[in-house]
């Protein structure tokens, strides 16, 4: 028997069990002049959500810069982040996470992030180029860990290489700290004419509300609001219901279905129901231009019998769109749809009084002002208590002095060998990175992805953040997320355009929590603004942590990089023998939260690497000139393992050694420090590059040279390359074995 809102008693004590606060409560109470009907109270208690109102986030979020020459929608404004790349094209695209899902239930977890953050890019009337990830696990050794990291994999692939969009590029980190609660973000990247973009924006009164695509059940229902919004506890493993299920080989359909729709000019405004489902679309399409729906329940396509009004519109069940169609075009409409056997469902029309009207089996089941459902409108907005982490005084306390290392070999293989460092092949050969055929690269810093619509152009992409710097200083690890996502594109020879962001953390309401989210966003945003890359949009996932601890502060950066002339990439390989090998940029050598402090004292202990902004910036416009000159062969970000490993990577990545001179001692070897890459060029460049680092006042330091079938670290190690490969390439597999 289907549960109406007369079964239900609502009251404060079911608010709370919904999610909502006592004063939440209230303020519906106020809203609304009389106690809500069970279904009211449901739309509050997920567009109220910590994942759908970002109402502990937003006055932070304004502090970031948003603004850009190049950007096309202001930031947050649409389904995904639009920029401007010449030849009236625009790049589409937005970062999200589905953590909780992906811990309940990781292959569906997983998956349905894809299928969501594809979702949002062809909303826009782009179509989906390329796909990233950024993954967190605990310890690879752990069988749990195994099992999730095999699940997630297999998701990812599942969706993407089903629904036919490249995986061109991620990166995954193994901490204890995301033993219960992993990280899973996903990022989407899309192309579309700039005058055929849609927006999701419900426009003209009389005009009728369509669902286009599956029908809806009751997986996902209060996804939003008690799975992404509550800490992991013992009542966890109860809400897989509230785990979406997906196909990619409908929302392929979908994707075709929806661009047609835009080209042939029918869709008036449309948005993806993702998180709180035909809840969230209905009210922030109206709220956005201030009108109000009728919609009609009944007319819903469902796939499970006796829904509850409250059910249907708290449902995440994927690939769906609520449209907008001008109301003289629903015949073409209909015939797009048809043509891709795609359902197609009026359920609804646009009228002018601002507020969502539900009605099901002949009762009304909530009228609800949309302004009040909204961020922005009338949801909550707090400033929550921030306070230095007691942490901090300790880890600051080490010195790295103390290390005593007899044996650097020794270090040095097992860091290569470390699954954060070793190569993550056994990961991304399971995705399809060539399907469309636009990839050019995924082994360089970055990925190389061609814009066929404009010869000769192609876009950068990375996922980057190195979370232990963000645990050990919030405001340079958050500058350094920035920092090393835009020395990957210059790598590559992309010039940094805009980014989107991921921010996961633990709970707001923990005030040292909160300090690290505070100040990671200054620090992202005194990069951005150094670099001019603004922040188009992204995703804000709070109350990642359990009972045990929360992660570390998590703030993954997608950055967007422009290539205008395709002849002029770079990749990090060692070439030719002869070539002298060159460190730029930073010459200290610090090792606090190092992957090497790791293995040494079994802590993530130390100051975090401290980032100079000038040099950075100047780092940057010192190699892409260098690239577009023709002056250097090989340019390689120095990151987790330090300059050692840097060196191993490019001799690996190009099969061949090379013989270099490092001061013997693990600062050296294995430091952390920003702003450092390793360039290869001839000899007879040598005073070239110098002259134009010089100029930007960026230092250089000459290492050796590449060749021979041995990489030698003089007074230090001696080994074949074969030997690198073997440990590097081994290692995950080994593990999962």
């Amino acid at each position: 028997m289907s549960i109406t809102s007369k079964d239900i008693i609502v009251n404060e004590d079911l608010a709370l069990e919904l999610g909502l606060t006592k004063a939440e409560y209230k303020m519906i109470l106020d809203y609304l002049g009389r106690t809500p009907s069970y279904t009211e109270l449901g739309v509050y208690s997920v567009m109220w959500s910590e994942h759908c109102s970002y109402k502990n986030s937003i006055l932070q979020l304004k502090t970031l810069p948003t603004k850009g020459s190049n950007l096309l929608v202001e930031a947050g404004s649409e389904n995904a982040g639009l920029v401007d790349i010449g030849d009236g094209y625009g790049i589409a695209f937005k970062i999200e996470s589905h953590n909780h899902p992906s811990a309940v239930e990781p292959f569906q977890g997983a998956a349905t992030g894809v299928g969501g953050i594809l979702r949002d890019i062809f909303t826009m009337g782009a179509r989906p180029i390329a796909a990233l990830n950024s993954l967190r696990f605990g310890e690879l050794e752990n069988k749990r860990t195994q099992f999730l990291l095999k699940g997630v994999v297999a998701g990812i692939s599942h969706y993407g290489n089903c629904f036919g969009v490249p995986t061109v590029g991620g990166e995954i980190y193994f901490d204890n700290c995301y033993q219960d609660n992993p990280l899973v973000n996903a990022m989407a990247v899309g192309i579309v004419k700039t005058d055929k973009t849609a927006s999701a924006a419900a426009v003209g009164i009389g005009n009728p509300v369509f669902i286009i695509g599956s029908s809806t059940g009751r997986d996902g229902i209060h996804g939003a609001s008690l799975l992404a919004s509550r800490e992991f506890d013992e009542k966890t493993e109860d809400m897989r219901p509230a785990v979406q299920v997906g196909d990619p080989f409908e929302e392929k359909l979908l994707l075709e279905t929806t661009l047609e729709m835009i080209e042939a000019g029918v869709v008036a405004g449309i948005q993806d129901m993702g998180a709180a489902g035909i809840s969230c679309s209905t009210s922030e399409m109206s709220a956005k231009t201030g009108v109000g729906m009728n919609i009609d329940l009944d007319k819903v396509p469902l796939r499970e019998a006796d829904m509850s009004a409250y059910e249907i519109m708290l449902s995440e069940s994927q690939e769906r769109m609520l449209a907008i169609i001008h109301k003289d075009k629903v015949k073409e409409a209909k015939s797009i749809a048809d043509k891709w056997d795609v359902q197609f469902q009026e359920i609804g029309v646009l009228i002018d009084d601002g507020k969502i009207h539900l009605k099901y089996k002949g009762e009304q089941e909530a009228e609800l002002d949309a302004d009040t459902l909204v961020l922005g409108g009338g949801a909550p907005v707090y400033k929550r208590e921030f306070k230095e982490p007691k942490y901090l005084a300790t880890t600051r306390s080490f010195d790295s002095s103390t290390i005593v290392d007899n044996d650097l070999k020794s270090s040095f293989t097992t860091l290569l060998g470390s699954p954060t460092i070793a190569s993550k092949r056994w990961v991304y050969e399971q995705y399809d990175s060539q399907v469309r055929t636009n990839t050019v690269s995924i082994k360089g810093d970055a990925s190389v992805v061609r814009i066929k619509e404009i010869p000769g152009k192609a876009i950068a992409l990375t996922t980057d953040c190195n979370s232990r710097y963000v645990y050990l200083n919030p405001y340079h690890g958050g500058m350094a997320a920035v920092a090393e996502s835009a020395r990957n594109v210059v790598c590559v020879g992309a010039k940094p355009v805009a980014i989107t962001n991921c921010l996961n953390f633990g709970n707001p309401y923990d005030p040292e929590v909160y300090y690290q989210f505070t100040n990671a966003l200054k620090g992202m945003s005194d990069a951005c603004e150094m670099f001019e890359t603004p922040v188009t949009g992204g995703n804000v996932s709070f109350h990642n942590e359990s009972k045990q601890n929360a992660v570390y502060p998590t703030p993954t950066i997608g950055m967007l990089g422009i290539i205008d002339d395709l002849d002029k990439t770079m990749s990090s390989d060692f070439k030719n023998e002869g070539d002298v090998i060159l460190l730029i940029g930073n010459m200290d050598n610090e090792l606090g939260g190092s992957e090497y402090t790791k293995l040494k004292t079994g802590k993530i202990t130390g100051d975090s690497p401290q980032v100079d902004l000038e040099l950075e910036k100047n780092l940057q416009i010192g190699i892409l000139d260098l690239i577009n000159k023709g002056l250097i062969k090989s340019a390689h970000d120095c990151s987790e393992g330090g300059l050692a490993i840097a060196l191993a990577e490019s001799s690996i990545s190009g099969g061949v050694g090379c013989a270099v001179n490092i001061d013997s001692n693990a600062a050296a070897l294995f430091g952390e420090s920003q702003g450092r890459i390793v360039i290869t060029c001839e000899r007879s460049n040598l005073k070239a590059i110098s002259t134009l680092l010089e100029n930007l006042y960026i230092q250089s330091k000459e290492l050796g040279e590449v060749g021979g079938d041995d990489f030698i670290i003089w007074e230090c190690l001696n080994m074949k390359v074969s030997e690198l490969t073997k440990i590097y390439e081994s290692a995950i597999p080994n593990l999962m074995s």
